[in-house]
């Protein structure tokens, strides 16, 4: 297979699958040129329990991956969610040297916001610049050559569990593969389907996966809250399961295909076979009766990021409503339910500002996938310039001792 230098890979490890997305970057932006799916059965709520079936889910989507790309896959950016996650707003204060704000200068505001009381058994995944404040000047986005002496950084830092962080890459790397980036994966998700008015305005982005709750809330054109609730999707099936008496397998099949989160959009004489346990012949059920059963747990889980959402106070915030995504936002009537809980305009979140087989990746669960390649790509990009410009002061320098020694 072929080695392509402008290859992106976005590997989304999931509770209920696994899914690797490869993107190729090209002069009009990035085009997605292969996909891999494989369900996954090593992670619980979003955390490895299991590191041997986590990489075999791994490698399968891989090699799926590869095969549709034609391409050999070697690093990938990889997204990291869990109700170990936590998010917690800081800042940091420097003096500027020199009266003009400089690239230095700002790192060393976020290198002191950065620097809070943390356990031992946690690491930092992120920090992430809301704005700046250079003396009295509030609200500065991009500090840099501006005048001043005193700058003041307001940061979001996202934190996680060492070992859970140590776990996915070990995952990873025991594939065979390298680990470019860790990355929150609500705030991957947000790159695929947010638009900057949306960031601006304010909006609640809800990531429902198979195992967990994501939550990111933007306001003023920069990430201000991020969560993650331990349940998800799954607990649907499993109460579809238990309701209808009818396999775990067969339960997520019918969820799928006849699952509806809010029930007075469903015929009233509508009727659907369930499978029986055990041997027993297939049943007749009401689809009446299915809703009834999905719409109180979405409702739960809506309810309870609702709840986040006002304890972290940006609920008044929130002018562009609400955005969902994930495999469980596929659901019928799920944004009806959710506009009801929410009180705001809600819609759900698909892939955009991508090219290449946009036909199969438009659905909200492969919206982590997507938004993990985006970032790789900036994060690329900021590498590159760093090291272009480490390259400049390194032949500077080697000039100026050369004059030095040419002198004496």
């Amino acid at each position: 297979m072929a080695k392509r230098e402008n290859i992106i890979v976005g590997l989304d490890v999931g509770t209920t699958k696994t899914c690797v997305i490869v993107g190729e970057i090209t002069s009009a932006g990035i085009d997605i040129i292969g996909i891999g799916t494989h369900p996954s059965s090593g992670l619980k709520k979003g955390v490895v329990v299991n590191i041997d079936s986590t990489v075999d889910s791994i490698k399968r989507a891989v090699e799926e991956a590869e095969l549709m790309s034609e391409c050999e896959i070697r690093s990938v950016s990889t997204g990291i969610a869990g109700s170990h996650i936590k998010g917690l707003n800081s800042y940091g204060i420097v003096a500027v040297k020199g009266g003009e704000v400089d690239e230095y200068d700002v790192k060393r505001a976020l290198e002191a916001a950065k620097a809070i009381a943390i356990p031992l058994d946690r690491e930092v995944i992120h920090i992430l610049p809301q704005y700046y404040i250079l003396d009295d000047q509030d609200g500065v986005k991009n500090p840099i050559g501006m005048s001043g002496v005193r700058l003041e950084a307001k940061v979001h830092v996202v934190t996680g569990s060492v070992t859970s962080v140590q776990n996915i890459m070990k995952s990873v790397n025991r594939v065979g593969l390298d680990v470019n980036d860790i990355i929150l994966e609500p705030l991957a998700s947000s790159e695929a389907i947010l638009s900057q008015d949306e960031k601006d305005l304010g909006v609640a982005l809800i990531d429902i996966g198979g195992g967990t709750t994501d939550i990111a809330v933007f306001a003023g054109g920069s990430i201000q809250h991020t969560a993650v609730l331990p349940l998800g999707g799954n607990y649907v099936t499993n109460d579809i399961s238990v309701g209808l008496r009818t396999p775990v397998l067969e339960a997520e099949k019918i969820k799928i295909k006849y699952g509806c989160a809010y029930t007075p959009l469903i015929p009233q004489n509508e009727i659907i076979e369930v499978p029986s346990v055990g041997g027993r012949s297939p049943r007749n059920v009401s689809r009446q009766v299915l809703g009834e059963i999905i719409e109180p747990r979405i409702e739960e889980i809506l309810g309870l990021a609702h709840r986040e959402i006002v304890k972290s106070g940006y609920d008044d915030l929130l002018a562009a409503g609400v955005v969902l995504t994930g495999g469980t936002a596929i659901l019928e009537g799920i944004t009806e339910l959710a506009a009801q809980v929410f009180n705001v305009p809600v819609r759900k979140g698909y892939p955009v500002g991508v090219g290449g087989i946009t036909d199969i990746i438009n659905s909200p669960m492969y919206t982590t996938g997507v938004g993990l390649v985006i970032y790789g790509s900036k994060s690329r990009a900021d590498y590159a310039v760093r090291k272009s410009e480490k390259n400049i002061f390194s032949k500077l320098t080697k000039t100026v001792e050369r004059w030095f020694n040419d002198f004496f």
